[in-house]
């Protein structure tokens, strides 16, 4: 059987690669209606971002083949954001046979990217310029979490408090890398943490899930409102996971382990308050 060729998937690539592109340059200062030759300007950040997306999606996409289990290429999503897209996702085709493959499949997207996150950050960072922190006033100031701030802190020769960092694009994607990292690992429904938290706590993942949700409604209440519209929207997906075929299949220690790196991956690249205004 000759399988046909992923015209749509290519042509989500492209659009999102475009709008990308348009965002990165945004960013840089271009005003694209006057100098819309100048839209290459946004390559460093489009071409990082959508490698950080790519090899996300792809790592699930190989990790859902090397258990038989049917996945679609990956979707990506143009969008008139801030960063020109809303992500990429794959779609399974089949149930998700064993706990194990669960594991592998659900934490291999976030590892992956985070990787490449960390990759491209810290050569961003190195390109990014430090400024006295009233020249960003009225800019839109971008959270730390604890390891973009250890990374700052080891890169650049700056004072928080008195200095700012003005992110080079790539450093820019690199954030957005890791932020979108802790929001796939956050274990709620079939969120990639969500995978992994029911393979290792069963049916107890939906109570976990229930907690969340409210903790999420509950800081959208006292530190960000986005977090609310993200509760809201996973309520809407389901905070229930689907059962895997064959349950009775064991954890090893290896997955296991992976579980705990995928927690402390959450850990170390939440963020609290992404976004705010200086």
């Amino acid at each position: 059987m000759i399988k046909k060729f992923p015209f749509f998937h290519l042509f989500l690539f492209i659009l999102t690669l475009f709008s990308t592109l348009i965002a990165g340059a945004l960013h840089t200062g271009i005003d694209l209606l006057k100098e819309p030759e100048k839209i290459y300007k946004g390559l460093p950040f489009a071409l990082t971002l959508m490698t950080i997306l790519l090899v996300h999606e792809l790592s699930h996409y190989f990790a859902s083949k090397k258990h038989h289990t049917k996945a679609t290429l990956p979707y990506f999503i143009p969008a008139p954001t801030i960063i020109g897209t809303f992500g990429a996702f794959i779609k399974m085709k089949s149930p998700i046979m064993t706990r194990k493959a669960l594991v592998d499949i659900g934490a291999s997207g976030p590892i992956a990217g985070f990787i490449i996150s960390v990759i491209v950050s810290m050569i961003g960072l190195s390109l990014s310029k430090v400024v006295a922190i009233g020249e960003t006033k009225g800019a839109l100031g971008l959270g730390d979490s604890l390891l973009f701030s250890f990374l700052s802190d080891t890169l650049l020769n700056y004072q928080p408090g008195l200095q700012d960092i003005v992110l080079h694009p790539v450093a820019f994607a690199g954030w957005i890398g890791l932020f979108v990292t802790s929001l796939n690992l956050i274990p709620i429904g079939q969120l990639d943490g969500g995978h992994i938290a029911y393979a290792l706590l069963g049916e107890k993942h939906f109570l976990l899930s229930n907690i969340l949700v409210a903790t999420m409604v509950f800081l959208g209440l006292l530190l960000w409102e986005g977090w609310t519209i993200w509760a809201v929207l996973l309520i809407i997906l389901g905070r229930r996971h689907p059962p895997v075929l064959h349950w009775e299949v064991p954890l090893d220690t290896k997955r296991r382990f992976i579980g705990w790196v995928s927690l402390t991956i959450f850990v170390v690249t939440f963020i609290p308050v992404p976004f705010k205004i200086l």
